[in-house]
């Protein structure tokens, strides 16, 4: 991006869990970082747990600003999952303390900002400060989960982080929805049904 200094790479984690919340983060990286560990970021999905974790404190010591925004399940019940995911992108971009003069955004756009802007499909294997996004809304996004699943025992928050797993969706079966589940899913719907 030419002209462009500080450029932040901004991606969601959460879009698909059955319960909790939405995480965006918006990375601000150096333009010329040079680091050994670079070669191994990518897309958050595509990383073991203990490797994100370790990306995510090198991300943290090289990135000059780093913002995280997140949305509620009661905000995804009422709002939709993309409205939900724009609100929650535009967060992490508020959050962040230094200000970007571009973005790069995976796969949405943000028209309420009036920054330079791109979309980019599968933008979190097609660019680094995506890609660092990714990690660090991941890495939040999960320790979230391992909190929650303290807070509401029986679904196995911690280990499937509130996707629709098998043993996510005979929890819900067996226990019904708790109040971080998301309302407006089809799977959560149905068990409030079943009640």
């Amino acid at each position: 991006m030419q002209g462009y200094r500080f450029i932040a790479g901004i991606d969601e984690v959460g879009r698909g869990p059955l319960a909790g919340p939405l995480i965006a983060a918006a990375v601000i990286l150096p333009l010329n970082l040079d680091a050994p560990w670079l070669r191994l970021v990518r897309d958050s999905k595509e990383l073991t747990p203990k490797r994100r974790e370790s990306l995510f404190s090198l991300i943290g010591e090289a990135a000059i600003a780093i913002g995280v925004g997140s949305t509620p399940h009661k905000l995804i019940d009422t709002r939709g999952i993309v409205m939900a995911t724009r609100i929650a992108m535009r967060s992490a971009v508020a959050h962040l303390p230094h200000p970007p003069d571009f973005l790069l955004i995976d796969f949405v756009t943000l028209p309420e900002l009036a920054l330079p802007q791109r979309s980019i499909t599968k933008g979190d294997s097609r660019s680094l400060s995506i890609a660092c996004a990714s990690i660090i809304a991941k890495v939040i996004r999960d320790r979230i989960m391992v909190t929650l699943d303290e807070i509401h025992p029986g679904y196995g928050f911690a280990r499937h982080k509130g996707y629709a797993t098998r043993e996510h969706l005979a929890s819900l079966r067996q226990l019904g929805a708790c109040p971080i589940h998301r309302k407006c899913f089809a799977p959560v719907r149905s068990s409030l049904d079943l009640r």
